[in-house]
């Protein structure tokens, strides 16, 4: 279905001829709607797979809209010209009808007649939110079966299950976003994020006019972060003994075991087509699979696990979906997927990759929700272990339980972080695989020679790269919100250190202060650069502002004289509480903060006078 909703001061139309034999017979020729939203609306042959689900996620998004502009009228007009791809009058008609109905439990609701050539006018209110597409799909992932239903409860670090409805949110309000996101909350982009206007500004990405949308250009800063959050994952997951693979881009979409998966998923698919048709991978799984299956293992070679870091993963999300780095189309996703022989070295594993990824949101800086998800039958003979997860984490989690399994998983978690527009974002996530090994045919010869099938945790201990530099910058524009300064952790800085010259005169000496560090860095490389602009010292401390830089050197007579400097941290936590500093002072001050990390020179001219602006 397409949606095409816009807030209008009034609607009229006037019915002139029936478009198609079927057209539904009429009581008003004209008829129109003041002060409402206008939900233009086409429905497409894929809508007729799972017409209820069509309906229940066309309400809620015209609901949320309507919400947010507070209209209390809705006016459905059928406008086919929004898709090429038109589901049959009889299924449009019942899908119309249907969302009609649903509508009345929550508005005054009016419907242009379907089937019919109509003239109309419309005067658009004009504001930001007045125009707005939706596209949307009728997939079943992240929707139970029928007669499997969702319990959601808090686990407090104390091991109590507590139903969330009675849970006291008292200095937890995160913890209640995330519960009421996952209750009833919308993945589709109202408002725009903070981190979009903050990666422009910062010069780290930005969008690609001439891609697919959800692709994106990244500059020599941004790809510089990008990188060192690549290197540093990769890194966490070689020490858990993650070996790394490398695996296709593609492959063919009647592939006898990854068939079901293009089927089950079939809105997410690039197809592209060569001798035949294949797909765009949207996560490392299919090529770790294949692998796997053709590897011969035993027992005692268990657990095994395989790591890519995928730095092209494509997933064709609603366009309504796209935000920022938030949720895109093509991503660089860390995938490790370990074998293990039974349940309990599942669990062992299991809980490793949480510690590995508790070590991950650290390394960030990164506040952060917990949600862990179970088959019940699962969570009751686990229910020591689902507590003993908690209590590492040490604050209250969001617990959900289901029924019956509906997924390929028994158990999963997920690291969810909360944006500036009070939505949940899941970064770090592993999960126990109780399906998959079958399909594929993987397999390992037991103790007793006989064959059998492994659980598999998928595991992602970063998750997406790109969605941790929107976790960074949406969390960073809440502090701003607070009068904090926002600030990227210092081993992520693409300048660490940046020295100021009162005059042209103290240029020289400003390097020569570069070099004498170069010197001394022993292995730790020091991104320091140089504001040798022919600016105010004002003016060049507001632009290092700015761009967020962590430490700020301004040199003078005093300091060429001295060499000690009073420098300006941008954070407290960066002091040592001296009042001056000399140059083994900063450089052992930064060595302290990001020797355990990995290292990487400047990606921009080392005199800022020789820099391009990007963007």
């Amino acid at each position: 279905m397409k949606l095409l909703l816009i807030h209008s001061d009034y609607i009229e139309y006037e019915t002139r001829e029936k478009a198609i034999g079927d057209a539904e017979e009429i009581e008003k020729s004209k008829d129109g709607m003041e002060d409402c939203l206008v939900a233009f609306i086409a429905i497409e042959k894929r809508d007729e797979e799972n017409k209820d689900a069509v309906v229940s996620k066309a309400r809620e998004e015209i609901k949320e809209v309507a919400e947010k502009i507070k209209v209390n009228r809705v006016m459905l007009y059928p406008y086919a010209h929004l898709s090429s791809e038109l589901a049959s009058s009889k299924a449009a008609k019942s899908i119309l009808l249907d969302l009609e109905t649903a509508l009345k439990e929550d508005f005054e609701v009016k419907r242009a007649p379907f089937g019919w050539y109509k003239a109309f006018r419309i005067s658009c209110k004009g504001h930001p939110l007045s125009e707005l597409s939706r596209e949307i799909v009728p997939s079943r992932e992240a929707t139970p079966e029928k007669g499997v239903e969702s319990y959601w409860y808090i686990l407090t670090p104390e091991g109590k299950l507590i139903d969330a409805e009675n849970f006291d949110f008292s200095g937890h309000e995160e913890l209640k976003i995330l519960y009421e996101y996952e209750r009833k909350g919308s993945r589709i982009a109202i408002q725009e994020p903070a981190h979009i206007k903050l990666m422009k500004q910062l010069e780290l990405v930005d969008y690609e006019g001439a891609s697919d949308s959800g692709n994106f250009r990244w500059y020599p800063k941004g790809r510089l972060i990008k990188g060192l959050l690549e290197r540093y994952v990769t890194e966490i997951c070689r020490d858990l003994g993650g070996m790394q693979v490398e695996t296709p881009i593609m492959y063919d979409v009647n592939h006898p075991a990854l068939s079901e998966y293009v089927k089950k998923f079939p809105a997410r698919q690039y197809i592209v087509k060569s001798d035949k048709e294949y797909f765009l991978r949207f996560a490392a799984c299919f090529g770790q699979y294949m692998i796997a299956k053709d590897m011969i293992l035993s027992y005692k070679q268990l657990p095994i696990r395989l790591y890519e870091l995928t730095h092209y993963s494509f997933r064709r999300e609603q366009r309504g979906e796209l935000s920022g780095l938030r949720r895109l189309r093509s991503f660089t996703m860390p995938d490790m997927h370990t074998l293990c022989s039974d349940i309990d070295q599942a669990k062992e594993e299991f809980k490793r990759q949480f510690i590995a990824s508790m070590k991950w949101m650290d390394s960030l800086g990164l506040d952060y929700e917990v949600a862990i998800r179970f088959v019940r039958d699962f969570y009751e003979k686990n229910e020591g272990f689902a507590k003993e997860l908690v209590k590492l984490v040490g604050k209250p989690a969001l617990v959900e339980i289901w029924d019956e399994r509906y997924f390929y998983f028994v158990m999963k978690f997920e690291f969810n972080v909360i944006d500036t527009t009070k939505k949940a974002s899941a970064l770090s996530t592993v999960q126990i695989d109780v399906e998959n090994a079958k399909r594929f045919d993987i397999t390992y010869v037991d103790e007793n020679g006989e064959r059998r099938h492994p659980f598999i945790l998928h595991a992602s201990i970063s998750g997406s790269i790109d969605r941790c530099i929107y976790a960074l910058l949406e969390r960073e524009a809440i502090r701003k919100e607070r009068g904090e300064k926002p600030m990227l952790p210092l081993w992520l800085s693409p300048t660490q250190l940046r020295f100021i010259p009162v005059s042209q005169e103290f240029v020289k000496d400003c390097k020569e202060f570069v070099e004498e560090i170069e010197r001394k860095e022993r292995g730790i490389k020091i991104r320091v650069d140089i504001d040798d602009r022919e600016e105010s010292v004002s003016r060049k401390i507001r632009d290092a502002e700015r761009e967020w830089i962590p430490i700020i050197i301004v040199v003078g007579e005093r300091e060429r004289e001295s060499r000690k400097f009073k420098p300006r941290f941008r954070r407290k936590e960066l002091e040592e509480g001296k009042e001056e500093y000399s140059l083994e002072d900063i450089l052992t001050l930064i060595k302290k903060r990001t020797e355990t990390y990995p290292q990487d020179r400047l990606p921009l001219p080392m005199l800022l006078s020789q820099r391009a602006k990007f963007g």
